[in-house]
C-alpha cells in the first residue's frame, strides 16, 4: 500500500481552488478590506458547512477519508459546487478510502468486436471510442478521416496510438487545425482532471499527465486550476486540411466494459443541408480512396 499515489493534494489543491473562486457577496457575507487573497476564508467555509473551523482546515489539508457523505454534501453547498465539482469531491473522497485504495490496476483491452462493428457502420458521422485518458481504442474511416492530422502527428506515431491530449497540447499543429484551440484545450485538460479523480492508481495517466505538464506551459496552468469536466458534447469547429472549414456537433455515451475500464464513444456530425454536411459528404470519399491511418 506504501507504493500507492496519495490523493490528498489533489483534495487540497481542489477545496482550495473553489474557495478562491467563491465571492463572500455570493453566500451573503461582507466582502471587507482587509481579505489577503481572493474568495473566502477557511472559517467562513466552516460555518457554512456546519462544522467547526479546525475540521475544515483539516479537510482542506487532503485528509477526507472517512468523512461521511452528509458532510461532504454539506461542504459542497457551502462551496456551492456545481453537480460534477460535487461528483468530482464524492470521487476523491472514495478514492482516498483504504478499501479502495488497493483496487486492481484497470486494464485497457481491445475493444470488443460488437463495438467495432456498430462504429464501423456510422458511415456519415465520424465516430471513435476512446478511454479516460483520451487515447483512441477504436474508430471508423470517416473519424480518421477527420482526425488525419491528429493519426499523422508525431504524438500518435511515437506512441503506437493517438492521444487527443498529446496532440492537443504537443503538436503546434493542433492550433491550426482547432479553431477553438483554447476552449478545447480547457475541455482536454478538465476531463484528464477528472479521470484522474477516479483512477487515482492509473500510473499511465499520471505518466501523461507528467508529459504533459513538463512540456507544455499551457497544460500546466491549466492542471493548477483543478477545473473538472465529466459531460463531453457540443460543438466541434476544425480547418480540415482537404475540405476546409468544418462545424459539427458532438456527442458522447459511455461504454462500460469489464474488469473496471469506462469508454467513451463519440460521434460527430453535420447539421443536414448545411455546408458542412457537403464537407462530411466529401471527406468520405476522400476516406475511401485513401489508405487507412
Amino acid at each position: 500500500m506504501d507504493n500507492l499515489p496519495d490523493n490528498r493534494a489533489d483534495i487540497k489543491d481542489f477545496l482550495a481552488t473553489r474557495r478562491a473562486k467563491l465571492l463572500p457577496e455570493q453566500v451573503g457575507l461582507p466582502a471587507g478590506s482587509r481579505r489577503r487573497v481572493p474568495g473566502l476564508r477557511r472559517e467562513e467555509v466552516a460555518v457554512l458547512a456546519g462544522v467547526s473551523t479546525e475540521w475544515y482546515a483539516r479537510l482542506e489539508k487532503g485528509n477526507i477519508s472517512g468523512v461521511s457523505d452528509d458532510v461532504l454534501s454539506s461542504v459542497a453547498r457551502a462551496l456551492q459546487l456545481s453537480e460534477e465539482e460535487r461528483t468530482y469531491l464524492f470521487e476523491l473522497a472514495k478514492a482516498a478510502r483504504p478499501r479502495n485504495r488497493v483496487a486492481p490496476r484497470r486494464k485497457d483491452g481491445e475493444l470488443a468486436a460488437p463495438v467495432q462493428w456498430m462504429v464501423d457502420t456510422m458511415t456519415m458521422s465520424a465516430a471513435f471510442v476512446r478511454n479516460g485518458r483520451l487515447d483512441v481504442v477504436g474508430s471508423n474511416p470517416l473519424a480518421r478521416a477527420l482526425h488525419a492530422p491528429m493519426f499523422a502527428s508525431e504524438t500518435t506515431t511515437a506512441h503506437g496510438h493517438a492521444n487527443f491530449a498529446r496532440y492537443h497540447f504537443l503538436d503546434p499543429a493542433s492550433r491550426d487545425f482547432f479553431v477553438d484551440w483554447e476552449a478545447g484545450a480547457a475541455a482536454t485538460a478538465a476531463l484528464l482532471r477528472a479521470e484522474a479523480g477516479r483512477e487515482p492508481n492509473d500510473r499511465d495517466l499520471r505518466e501523461l499527465v507528467g508529459e504533459l505538464s513538463t512540456v507544455s506551459p499551457e497544460f500546466r496552468a491549466l492542471w493548477g486550476s483543478h477545473d473538472i469536466r465529466f459531460r463531453h458534447d457540443g460543438i466541434k469547429r476544425l480547418q480540415h486540411p482537404v475540405v476546409g472549414y468544418l462545424e459539427l456537433t458532438y456527442q458522447s455515451l459511455a461504454l462500460p466494459t469489464l474488469p473496471r475500464a469506462v469508454n467513451e464513444l463519440s460521434v460527430y456530425t453535420a447539421e443536414p443541408g448545411t455546408v458542412h454536411e457537403e464537407h462530411i459528404k466529401l471527406l468520405t470519399s476522400w476516406a475511401a480512396t485513401t489508405a487507412t491511418w
